[in-house]
């Protein structure tokens, strides 16, 4: 048995699905759509950039869907790969967006949009550059949390990822405070390069802002349960996974119990469809008895096809 995972943000990078888009009409085709769908070249800021602008959160987030969708087209249509029978699809926050769209529960002129919005009100949701995100390694989850509670520090987990990489957001300046308290007690901490704290009550204003928007989003069923960020748990059900995706946008993303709940549910292979290997990086630390298959250019979807 096998799930399907897609990444968030972090994994982009310029130039990403190139090797597709030069090869096949298919996806010539998507980054057309998508760039008359969103009224902006979003194709030649995936293939030119700069960095700074495919980083901006708003251009970030479609992007990294457009390419994950890409690559998803290409393995089924092109060469034949049959994903329709993953055990369970998971996306890493806004890769649950591409989860959805690609087995059919969203349009894909309907996701792309709604990325576009759903970037630009997670950015706008404090002033630029007050907030920011710190990645813990080595650490534990309940080591971490002690800490924050102990010291009484304003900052959030945002990312369960795995055993060892936990994701913390907050105001840079409380930021600032956490880290030289880990740097007391030699946890190692690394300051990412994001321009907000996201998956924190800091996103407060996006989750208003995006209620009526996922709420009318036009959803078809779904066969593929998929694992909420926010739950760790399955769903099909339509008004179910639409409470847990405005949920999601203030909630912490609970990756590693998402994929321990898949491995314990049978599933021994995971594909990871968009740029990228980060979450096959993230998987291969909560469990390395399971395989896991990254798709970024044709010799990987060769090397899957017919093992799914």
């Amino acid at each position: 048995m096998f799930s399907v995972v897609f990444p968030g943000q972090g994994s982009q990078k310029i130039g990403m699905a190139k090797e597709f888009f030069d090869k096949f009409e298919i996806v010539k085709k998507l980054f057309q759509e998508a760039d008359d769908i969103l009224n902006l070249s979003i194709s030649k800021i995936i293939f030119e950039g700069p960095e700074s602008k495919l980083n901006l959160t708003e251009n970030t987030q479609p992007a990294i869907f457009l390419t994950s969708y890409a690559i998803f087209k290409v393995a089924q249509k092109e060469f034949g790969i049959n994903l329709e029978n993953a055990q369970y699809i998971a996306g890493h926050s806004l890769g649950e967006y591409s989860a959805l769209c690609c087995y059919g529960a969203l349009k894909f002129e309907d996701t792309i949009k709604i990325l576009k919005k759903r970037g630009k009100f997670m950015q706008e949701a404090i002033p630029a550059n007050d907030g920011g995100m710190l990645a813990i390694l080595g650490s534990e989850k309940k080591i971490i949390e002690n800490i924050i509670n102990d010291k009484n520090h304003d900052c959030f987990i945002a990312n369960d990822n795995s055993p060892q990489q936990i994701v913390v957001s907050g105001l840079k300046k409380n930021l600032e405070l956490f880290s030289e308290e880990l740097n007391k007690s030699k946890i190692k901490n690394i300051k990412l390069n994001v321009s907000a704290p996201f998956h924190c009550n800091l996103m407060k204003s996006a989750t208003e802002n995006m209620r009526e928007s996922i709420n009318n989003l036009e959803f078809k069923e779904i066969k593929n349960p998929i694992i909420s960020n926010y739950s760790a748990n399955p769903s099909v059900s339509e008004s179910e996974i639409k409470k847990l995706l405005i949920s999601q946008i203030e909630g912490r993303v609970r990756w590693l119990e998402s994929i321990e709940f898949t491995i314990s549910k049978g599933t021994k292979n995971f594909i990871e469809i968009g740029p990228g290997k980060v979450l096959s990086g993230l998987i291969k630390r909560i469990n390395k008895n399971v395989n896991i298959k990254s798709i970024n250019n044709e010799e990987d979807i060769k090397e899957i096809k017919g093992n799914v």
